[in-house]
C-alpha cells in the first residue's frame, strides 16, 4: 500500500491536515492534547485550559479525526485496496507516530498517557 499516492482525493485530504497542524502544534507542544495508538488525536490535559481554548481544542480534534478517518478511506481507494482499511491504518498509525515528536505525548489502549521518548 502506497502511503504517498498523489491522487486527488487523498490530496485533498492530506492537505486539510497539513493546514490544521499548525493550529494542533501549539496544543501537542503544551501536552493538552496526544495521540491515541489508534491514530486518533485526543484532549489529555483540559483541566488548565480556559472554556474557549478547550472548545477550540475540541473543535479542532474532531475535525483532525474527520479527516483521519477520510485519508484513510481515500488512500484505500486510491490503492485500489477498498475493504483493506484496517491494513492502511496499521500503515498510516506507524507513520503518524514516527512523525510525533519527542516530548509529546501518547496514550496507549488503556488509556494511560506518556511522553515519547
Amino acid at each position: 500500500i502506497n502511503l504517498d499516492i498523489g491522487t486527488p482525493p487523498v490530496v485533498v485530504v492530506k492537505h486539510a491536515l497539513a493546514q490544521r497542524t499548525s493550529r494542533l502544534v501549539r496544543f501537542y507542544e503544551a501536552g493538552e492534547i496526544g495521540l491515541g495508538v489508534d491514530g486518533f488525536i485526543y484532549l489529555r490535559d483540559g483541566v488548565k485550559m480556559n472554556l474557549v481554548k478547550q472548545q477550540i481544542a475540541e473543535k479542532l480534534i474532531d475535525a483532525e479525526n474527520q479527516e483521519r478517518k477520510a485519508l484513510i478511506q481515500a488512500l484505500a481507494d486510491s490503492n485500489g485496496r477498498r475493504g483493506d482499511e484496517a491494513e492502511v491504518w496499521t500503515l498510516q498509525r506507524a507513520r503518524w507516530n514516527q512523525q510525533w515528536k519527542s516530548g509529546w505525548w501518547l496514550r496507549d489502549a488503556q488509556g494511560k498517557w506518556s511522553r515519547k521518548p
